[in-house]
């Protein structure tokens, strides 16, 4: 994404965003998203805890592209979801149909104050603060090929153990 087209959804979602204290503990702010966008995340990321689902953010996959949450439910179904903050932010980003071939189903969460009706009707919806989230819309299913699911079940697995080791050890050496 261009340097303006970010500033342009930087300044079109700071309308959403609050006069918060950038400290306050309940906010997970990494730096790769907007403060609405961290918001978003962290309560899809507790509705899908609340499912009995394993979460992790930010997640690298083997085309390129870096996937805002990925679900992995108990039965070892593999869900994506794709954040947008603000209108702006989904018109200005067309990258969500790479994901498609890396899930079972796939999900878009925004604000409730975010015009759904833009959200392609194959795709999941997910209505979401920063203190959780409501499944609206369940999306179509395409099942992933074994050879797919055991790469993203890898990918995920190396993913979340490594994060807790930099957890455990921050001066371990390495970035994920």
């Amino acid at each position: 994404m261009h340097n303006s087209v970010r500033d342009l959804i930087s300044l079109e979602c700071s309308v959403l965003e609050t006069d918060t204290d950038q400290t306050d503990p309940l906010r997970p702010f990494d730096g790769r998203q907007s403060e609405v966008a961290a918001e978003l995340q962290r309560g899809v990321c507790r509705a899908f805890r609340a499912r009995g689902h394993s979460v992790v953010t930010e997640l690298s996959l083997a085309n390129g592209r870096r996937a805002d949450v990925v679900a992995l439910s108990p039965g070892g179904d593999v869900l994506i979801v794709e954040i947008k903050s603000c209108l702006l932010d989904y018109r200005s980003d067309a990258k969500w149909q790479d994901y498609l071939s890396y899930c079972d189903r796939l999900y878009f969460a925004v604000a409730s104050d975010f015009l759904c009706e833009v959200i392609p009707v194959a795709a999941g919806l997910i209505l979401a603060d920063r203190y959780g989230a409501e499944l609206m819309r369940e999306p179509i299913e395409e099942r992933l090929s074994a050879a797919r699911r055991k790469a993203m079940m890898l990918c995920f697995a190396r993913a979340a153990a490594l994060r807790l080791q930099r957890h455990l050890d921050p001066g371990c050496g390495f970035e994920i």
